[in-house]
């Protein structure tokens, strides 16, 4: 373990400001990260006189303040991790798969990939979405983030990818079919659908245009007279679930 010089220190803080590193604070999520092999890590801060978690790069020795300057929490616990996220290859899913359209909320982003996760969707297209190294999407997938195939596209580029591999794709709409009858009909091979894709647009905009028309099925939450819609994090977690749960 070195100690960080005073110039180390400014170069990261402007980089911080500037780049597209990660600054990871919590020791579990960076451990996770690190098993996963979903970062690739360019050094680690601590105040610590021994890291909680196996790590063979560089590590520098820093004090609190430094750490709390560049942490993205108000209590960070006295371990910084720069990385950068490892790049995912655009794959085809082998399982269902959920995919976000133009979502802007980090902790609606954060909650839904977690939820996949829970729920056998292993993989997740950020369509023109938040950028998954956005703090507060971190936080709130509780590292599900470093844990998925996460993949970030085009809405351009996955309109192509899914007109080229025919993705079975469902979308939320007030007009469509009741979700809990359509996954008995699923479970019940009325339906038959491998690696089905649930589309969850953003609040303010729902589901674009052209990801709408790639859509195969539309599907509904019932709910009691004078709610119009739930939040998006919600209801893409609730049909997730109602998708899966026979699985479980």
């Amino acid at each position: 373990m070195q100690k960080a010089s005073k110039g180390f220190i400014s170069d990261l803080k402007k980089q911080k400001r500037t780049s597209s590193l990660l600054f990871l604070d919590n020791p579990k999520i960076i451990k996770d990260a690190i098993v996963n092999k979903s970062i690739q890590v360019e050094y680690i801060l601590t105040s610590l006189d021994e890291l909680p978690f196996d790590f063979k790069g560089e590590v520098y020795r820093v004090d609190d303040k430094t750490i709390e300057q560049l942490a993205d929490t108000k209590t960070p616990q006295k371990v910084l991790c720069v990385a950068y996220y490892n790049q995912h290859i655009v794959e085809n899913p082998e399982t269902n798969f959920l995919v976000l359209d133009g979502l802007q909320d980090p902790g609606n982003v954060g909650t839904l990939i977690r939820t996949a996760k829970a729920c056998g969707f292993e993989y997740v297209f950020l369509v023109d979405c938040v950028r998954r190294n956005n703090p507060k999407l971190i936080r709130s997938s509780v590292g599900a983030v470093f844990d998925e195939k996460i993949m970030e596209i085009s809405r351009v580029d996955f309109v192509r990818l899914s007109q080229k591999q025919n993705f079975n794709l469902i979308m939320c709409d007030m007009d469509g079919e009741n979700i809990f009858e359509f996954a008995d009909a699923l479970s019940n091979k009325q339906i038959n659908f491998n690696c089905l894709g649930v589309v969850v647009g953003s609040e303010g905009q729902g589901v674009s245009k052209e990801l709408e028309e790639l859509c195969k099925t539309r599907v509904k939450i019932p709910m009691k007279a004078g709610i119009e819609s739930l939040n998006a994090g919600v209801s893409g977690s609730i049909i997730m679930y109602e998708l899966q749960k026979r699985s479980f």
